[in-house]
C-alpha cells in the first residue's frame, strides 16, 4: 500500500510548489512556506464549500443564459432576438450544420457536462459514491480539458459582431444571456480550480 505525502507530513505550497515537512514547522496553523511565506495546508481550506458555492451559482445562471436572448441581428431595421438554442436551430436550418454543432457543444453541452462532473466529484468525496480514485482522476482531468472550449461561443459572437459592423447592412446587439453565459464560464472555472483533487486520493476505495 502506498503512503501519501500527508501521511509523511509533507505539504505542497499552493503558490510556489515547494514541498515542506510540516512536523518540522510545528504542525500548527501558522506553518508557512520557507520560500514564499504562504500558509501551508495538507489540503485546500474549505475546498468543497467553495466548489459547491461556485457550482450552485453557475447552475442557477444556466437558466437565464439559455432562456434569455443572447444576441439580436438587426437587418434593414428588423430583427428578432435569439436564444442559444434558437440560434443553433437557425444555423442548422440554414445548412450551417458544422457551426450549429460547434455552438451547441460550446454553449450547452460543455457547461452542463462540466457542472455534472463537478457535482459527481464532490458527491464522491462527501458521500462516498462507488467510483474509484482512477475514475475520479480521469473525470477531473476531463473537466480541465473541456474547460478551454467554454468561451468558444462568446468568441464567435465577438467575431460576428465585428464582421457585421464592418458593413452597413446589419448590426448585432448582444443580449443579457451573453452576460449570464460569461458568468457561468467564469464560475465553473472557479469551481474546478477550488476543488482540491487530492481529496480524491483520501478516499478509501481503489
Amino acid at each position: 500500500m502506498s503512503i501519501s505525502a500527508q501521511q509523511r507530513g509533507i505539504a505542497r505550497c499552493t503558490e510556489c510548489g515547494k514541498l515542506s515537512h510540516l512536523p518540522e514547522l510545528g504542525h500548527d496553523a501558522t506553518a508557512a512556506c520557507p520560500r514564499c511565506n504562504t500558509a501551508l495546508n495538507f489540503r485546500k481550506p474549505q475546498s468543497l464549500q467553495r466548489s459547491w458555492a461556485y457550482t450552485i451559482a453557475a447552475t442557477a445562471l444556466m437558466i437565464p443564459a439559455n432562456i434569455l436572448p443572447i444576441l439580436t441581428v438587426i437587418s434593414f431595421g428588423q430583427g428578432d432576438p435569439d436564444t442559444i438554442m434558437s440560434g443553433v436551430v437557425k444555423l442548422w436550418v440554414a445548412d450551417l450544420q458544422a457551426i450549429a454543432v460547434i455552438v451547441f457543444i460550446a454553449s450547452i453541452a460543455v457547461p452542463v457536462l462540466k457542472l455534472v462532473i463537478l457535482v459527481i466529484l464532490m458527491l464522491v468525496v462527501q458521500c462516498q459514491l462507488p467510483l474509484s480514485r482512477q475514475q475520479c482522476t480521469i473525470l477531473y482531468r476531463f473537466i480541465h480539458f473541456i474547460g478551454r472550449w467554454s468561451m468558444l461561443d462568446l468568441f464567435m459572437i465577438s467575431i460576428l459582431v465585428t464582421l457585421v459592423h464592418l458593413g452597413n447592412i446589419a448590426t448585432v446587439e448582444s443580449g443579457p444571456a451573453a452576460t449570464a453565459f460569461a458568468a457561468v464560464v467564469v464560475l465553473t472555472l472557479f469551481a474546478a480550480n477550488s476543488f482540491d483533487p487530492r481529496l480524491i486520493w483520501d478516499l478509501d476505495n481503489d
